[in-house]
């Protein structure tokens, strides 16, 4: 065996091994468990952004992407913008992080109505939002709330799937403005996914990929279409000792993809349904 080649099997080999061991390592590290003091800390962060967000859409400071002429200038380009919302996205709390991210897309030739429509068509959302979400579901409506349904694919290494539930809620504040939030009200991590023993872990007792999930819409028909942010706010446990190479790329970097995906395929999806 030359070098070269017994270089390249050593290689092989350690990747072989490196891969065997991400996809054994969740299932290693055992549950984590949800405490009080982090659901409680979580709450007031939530607390603090709603009291904001309720001054900035009754203010002239009302699209988010306005704020930096080098950002508004990219977002009526036709880019998707995603930054954090402050620092690098990421606030340890304990055991946890808070991720908060913040994005914009411009949908040029769209009306507020149109795009209003779809976010609210949660029944095919599942169409236009894989591979993240692989199943969505309107429960019920009274008015302008509504209970839903997702099931979400997290995948980076590892798969992780999640039975969720959400209350969103709009307001329309003109012809030309509306507001939304959503929350989850019950998140639960699949075991087995897709076998005859796939069964659900209880809720805040398992990896801890996703505990809480606030968004916040924001749009504004103007310039000959509709601009639409979206602030994402996610609550998950921090990486087990020891396994912070394998679970940091899932906890930390799927936030904003996952933000920046959303906003493309929602953009896509208003576009597709002219």
């Amino acid at each position: 065996m030359t070098v070269r080649s017994a270089t390249k099997a050593c290689s092989g080999a350690w990747l072989g091994l490196l891969l065997a061991t991400m996809a054994l390592a969740p299932s290693c590290s055992g549950d984590t468990v949800l405490r009080q003091e982090t659901v409680r800390r979580y709450d007031a962060y939530i607390g603090d952004t709603e009291a904001r967000i309720e001054r900035e859409v009754r203010s002239p400071d009302y699209l988010w992407a306005e704020r930096s002429p080098q950002r508004w200038e990219r977002v009526r380009a036709g880019e998707v913008v995603v930054e954090p919302w402050r620092g690098n996205g990421d606030s340890e709390i304990g055991d946890a992080i808070i991720h908060d991210w913040i994005g914009a897309v411009f949908i040029r030739g769209a009306d507020l109505g149109r795009v209003v429509g779809f976010l609210q068509d949660y029944n095919i959302h599942k169409d236009y939002y894989r591979p993240e979400v692989i199943d969505s579901r309107l429960l019920s409506r009274s008015g302008n709330d509504y209970q839903l349904y997702y099931r979400i694919v997290k995948k980076k290494f590892v798969t992780v799937v999640l039975n969720t539930n959400h209350t969103a809620n709009f307001y329309p504040l003109s012809g030309t403005r509306l507001y939304s939030r959503s929350f989850t009200t019950r998140i639960a991590e699949l075991r087995d996914s897709g076998k005859p023993t796939e069964h659900e872990a209880p809720p805040g007792h398992d990896h801890g990929y996703l505990w809480r999930l606030n968004t916040y819409w924001r749009l504004e028909e103007k310039d000959g279409g509709v601009y639409v942010e979206c602030q994402s706010i996610s609550l998950t446990t921090t990486p087990p000792f020891g396994l912070g190479w394998l679970v940091n790329p899932i906890i930390r970097a799927l936030p904003p993809e996952s933000l920046g995906q959303l906003l493309s395929a929602t953009r896509d999806a208003v576009n597709s349904r002219r």
